[in-house]
């Protein structure tokens, strides 16, 4: 089964602490729909510029001008360009970790959960290449708050693979389990750094189906022998 990672909404509560907010009911008017366009929009600029060029070489109003948003609009979606990057590193984390969630409790046995968890993975890092060369390069910009919760997500998820691993060798040692997950990410996270643009639409290349194979042959082959 392959869980999407959806993009659920995340907004700055009061005291600068980082709240997610479940994703908005359909827009009851257009001037709500336009508003919530806008603020994708924006998202969506700034994940791509920052990708691209870094956080600290983007200005908010380049963000602005390449969604088409200017001037004192801007500023009704995000204080400033730091809340932009607080919203798309623990908006990840945090899919991350609730469709983890979601894969291991659909999953009817270990292995099926281990299968679920590359498949998951590797829609996260073929689908969102941007915000894995941002979180790389850029997460030492966030606030220590948002760090934080970022690296709070981060180890829940790694133990979720941790524990998959155990249930399906209980043999395999509890340090072991967490290398063998951090190698995973490692090969898969790496993957957007070396594939040219439009590889994995082309026949000749189904980096997707490499990339499970390896992973899922390396994660049940050291299994065992552990």
């Amino acid at each position: 089964m392959l869980v999407t990672i959806n993009r659920n909404v995340y907004r700055l509560a009061g005291g600068g602490a980082l709240s997610p907010t479940p994703a908005p009911q359909l827009p009851s008017t257009s001037r709500s729909k336009a508003k919530s366009d806008r603020r994708s929009q924006l998202i969506a600029a700034a994940e791509r510029l920052v990708a691209e060029r870094g956080y600290l070489a983007v200005r908010l109003e380049d963000i602005g001008a390449a969604a088409g948003v200017s001037g004192p609009a801007i500023y009704r979606h995000f204080p400033n360009k730091e809340a932009l990057l607080v919203e798309l590193l623990v908006g990840i984390s945090t899919r991350l970790l609730a469709g983890a969630r979601e894969v291991v409790a659909a999953a009817g046995d270990p292995a099926s959960a281990l299968d679920g968890l590359i498949d998951f993975h590797l829609e996260f890092t073929l689908g969102e290449p941007d915000l894995i060369r941002i979180q790389d390069r850029d997460l030492g910009n966030l606030p220590p708050s948002a760090k934080r919760q970022v690296r709070k997500a981060q180890r829940q998820y790694v133990e979720i693979w941790v524990d998959v691993l155990r249930q399906r060798n209980d043999s395999l040692a509890e340090a072991d389990a967490r290398l063998m997950a951090h190698a995973t990410f490692g090969l898969l996270n790496s993957t957007p750094h070396v594939l040219k643009p439009g590889a994995t639409k082309t026949a000749e290349a189904n980096p997707r189906a490499v990339l499970k194979a390896m992973t899922l042959a390396a994660l049940t082959s050291a299994g065992r022998s552990g």
